[in-house]
C-alpha cells in the first residue's frame, strides 16, 4: 500500500499554532502545497476553492506536484501535523448500489416479501442525509438515542444496534445550475475518499416506512481526511456488472466506471470483512446522472456516498455479518460481537488492485448521554 507519486492525495492539515492549509500525501509527509507551489489556493481551510477550478486545474497541479514532490522541500512529517475534514461539505447523498447487501437488508426487514423493492433495479436508490453531520476520521462517535420498538412498542433510548457501513464517497469539484443535467462524471467529480455512514439500526428499522432513513443515519458519517484524486485511479477503472433490465437510456454507461479495490473493515483492530468495491450494481457515473436528471443542481464539494459495499460474500456491515445479531461474530480473547459496544474502534482502508491505498477512516464509539 503505496502513497507514492503514483497516488498523491489531496488533504488539509495544520501545525500547531499555524491555520489550515492544503497539502497532498506523500509516503508519511505532508506536502505543503502553497509552500511549494506558490499558489494561495492551496492557503485555504478547505480543497473547495481549488476542486471548482476544474479539470484542467486539476491536471496542471498534479503534475506540478509531482516534479515537487521528490525535492524533498516543504514536507512535514504526518505525525507533526493535525489533519481535518478536507471539504465544506455542501450536500451528502448515501445512495444503496450494492446488490447484495439491498438484497440482505431486504430478506431481514422485510421477511416473506421479495427483498428488492421493485424500482431498486431500474434506478439507484438514494436519500439525502445531513451534511453538517459529516466528520473527519478521528473525530469520536457519539452513540444516538431515539425510538425503537421494544416488544412491540416504540420506547425512547440509546440505540443498541450500532453498526458500520464501509463505503466509497465521491466529491463533486465542478457545479452544474439548477435546471440542468450533469456532464460527464470525470468533468465534475474531483475524487474519492473513504466513508463509514454509521447506522442505528434500531431506530433506522422503526422510522424508514414510508420515507426512508432519517434519525438512525443523520447523527455522524465519517469520511477520510485524504481526497485521491480520479487521475490516480485510471489503472483500477473497470467494467461495471451486467444490468438486467438494461437501464434507461440516460444511466447507460458510456466509460468504465467501477473501480477494482478492496475495503478493509476492522474493529479493535481485527479484520472482520474485506468487501470487493468491483461488484457494486450501480457505479458512480450512473448515481451522478441519477442525482442531477430532475435538474438538481451540483455544489462543489456535495459528497455522495455508494451505501453499503457488500459482495462476492464479503459483508460492509455488521447487520449482514451477524445476521441482525443472531449469529455473532468472534473476535481474540472470546469476545463476540453483534453490534458496536462503546469504546469500539472501527477502521475501514482500501487499496486499488494496483496496491495504492486510499488511507482509511476511523472512529471510536462514546457512551449515550
Amino acid at each position: 500500500m503505496t502513497f507514492g507519486v503514483e497516488n498523491l492525495p489531496y488533504g488539509v492539515f495544520s501545525l500547531p499554532g499555524q491555520s489550515p492549509r492544503v497539502g497532498v500525501r506523500i509516503g508519511d509527509d505532508v506536502l505543503d502545497l502553497a509552500a511549494a507551489l506558490g499558489d494561495e489556493v492551496f492557503a485555504m481551510p478547505y480543497l473547495n476553492p481549488f476542486m471548482a477550478l476544474g479539470r484542467t486545474a486539476w491536471r496542471e497541479a498534479r503534475e506540478r506536484v509531482k516534479e515537487a514532490a521528490p525535492t524533498g522541500g516543504h514536507r512535514v512529517p504526518l505525525d507533526q501535523v493535525t489533519l481535518h475534514l478536507p471539504i465544506e461539505v455542501a450536500d451528502y447523498v448515501d445512495f444503496y448500489a450494492s446488490l447484495e447487501h439491498a438484497t440482505n437488508v431486504g430478506l431481514m426487514f422485510r421477511p416473506g416479501e421479495e427483498p428488492l423493492k421493485p424500482n431498486w433495479r431500474h434506478l439507484p436508490v438514494g436519500y439525502h442525509g445531513r451534511a453538517g453531520t459529516v466528520v473527519v476520521s478521528g473525530t469520536p462517535v457519539r452513540r444516538p438515542c431515539g425510538q425503537r420498538l421494544v416488544n412491540g412498542r416504540p420506547e425512547f433510548g440509546p440505540s443498541l444496534k450500532l453498526d458500520v457501513e464501509a463505503e466509497m464517497g465521491f466529491v463533486v469539484g465542478v457545479p452544474t445550475a439548477l435546471g440542468e443535467r450533469a456532464g460527464a462524471f470525470e468533468d465534475h467529480v474531483f475524487g474519492v475518499t473513504l466513508v463509514n455512514d454509521w447506522s442505528a439500526r434500531d431506530i433506522q428499522s422503526w422510522e424508514y416506512v414510508p420515507l426512508g432513513p432519517f434519525l438512525g443515519k443523520s447523527f455522524a458519517t465519517s469520511i477520510s481526511p485524504w481526497i485521491t484524486p480520479l487521475e490516480a485511479l485510471e489503472e483500477a477503472r473497470v467494467d461495471g456488472p451486467a444490468q438486467d433490465p438494461v437501464p434507461l437510456p440516460y444511466l447507460r454507461r458510456a466509460a468504465p466506471w467501477a473501480l477494482d479495490l478492496t475495503l478493509a473493515i476492522e474493529v479493535d483492530g481485527e479484520p472482520v470483512s474485506a468487501p470487493p468495491y468491483r461488484e457494486m450494481y450501480w457505479t458512480p457515473d450512473q448515481m451522478l446522472a441519477h442525482l442531477t436528471v430532475n435538474g438538481a443542481s451540483l455544489r462543489t464539494g456535495d459528497l455522495f456516498a455508494s451505501g453499503t459495499v457488500s459482495g462476492g460474500g464479503q459483508r460492509g456491515s455488521l447487520l449482514e455479518l451477524t445476521w441482525n445479531g443472531a449469529e455473532p461474530i468472534k473476535l481474540s480473547g472470546g469476545q463476540t460481537r453483534t453490534f458496536l459496544e462503546d469504546g469500539d474502534i472501527v477502521t475501514i482502508s482500501a487499496v486499488t488492485r494496483g496496491g495504492l491505498s486510499l488511507g482509511e477512516v476511523s472512529g471510536q464509539i462514546l457512551p449515550a448521554t
